[in-house]
């Protein structure tokens, strides 16, 4: 199977790359390789390699800088998954795994969200996510699948995870937040699940992905530093 992987030195990205199962032929091109937010660039590549499947893990990510410069956001969050989806319709029978975001919901629910739950974002970066979303649907239908994670970390890129190891090693400390529950989600946990969903055509429509369990942005970094001072990442736990 053919397969083309947007984003593809993002966090998502890179973990897709290192579990390609048996079969699978990827393309994988970064930002710098192919804009998505450009349409004649999407369709060139799309007309070129002919994939079956499209993995979009390209995004804008930066949620509080979203709000000063919502062009950008919206470009590469909402048009570019536009220009993929359209760009497919080009190609007979070809998917589209397009990776989305717990911040579509506003976060006043107190249960874990579920797929058909109402929408209601509350940032420029929630807003263009959603937009996205809809726009893949409404173009591609049963052939997308819409995949909503959250508090993604890796052991590169930018996240939480090393932000906090890197004051914690500045500093011996950390203040944080704990009003706000979530659930940390490895990207190769993130890159399994796609996979699977390429490997089931059945699937489509909107799902959600994270790891088990839950916790407070304070709860995350308390384990970090644990687990950093144990691994010896630290010479001292670092105060939380």
């Amino acid at each position: 199977m053919k397969v083309l992987l947007t984003g593809a030195t993002g966090q998502v990205g890179a973990a897709v790359q290192a579990h390609v199962p048996p079969g699978a032929d990827l393309r994988a091109l970064s930002h710098a390789e192919l804009d998505i937010s450009d349409p004649l660039a999407v369709l060139a590549v799309m007309s070129a390699w002919q994939p079956a499947l499209i993995i979009n893990a390209a995004a804008y990510t930066a949620v509080d800088k979203a709000e000063a410069e919502p062009g950008p956001a919206f470009a590469i969050n909402a048009e570019g998954p536009r220009h993929l989806a359209t760009a497919a319709r080009t190609v007979p029978n070809c998917r589209l795994i397009h990776i989305s975001t717990d911040y579509v919901f506003d976060g006043d629910g107190r249960d874990p969200y579920k797929p058909d739950d109402a929408t209601h974002p509350l940032g420029v970066y929630g807003r263009s996510k959603l937009e996205g979303e809809r726009a893949v649907r409404a173009i591609l239908g049963e052939r997308s699948v819409i995949l909503r994670t959250a508090w993604v970390y890796a052991a590169r890129g930018r996240n939480f995870l090393l932000t906090m190891l890197r004051l914690m090693r500045e500093h011996h400390a950390a203040r944080v937040i704990a009003d706000q529950h979530g659930t940390p989600t490895s990207a190769d946990s993130i890159a399994r699940a796609i996979w699977a969903i390429a490997e089931r055509p059945q699937l489509n429509g909107v799902l959600h992905w994270t790891d088990a369990g839950t916790a407070t942005w304070y709860d995350f970094a308390l384990a970090i530093a644990e687990e950093a001072h144990a691994a010896g990442l630290m010479a001292e736990k670092a105060e939380v």
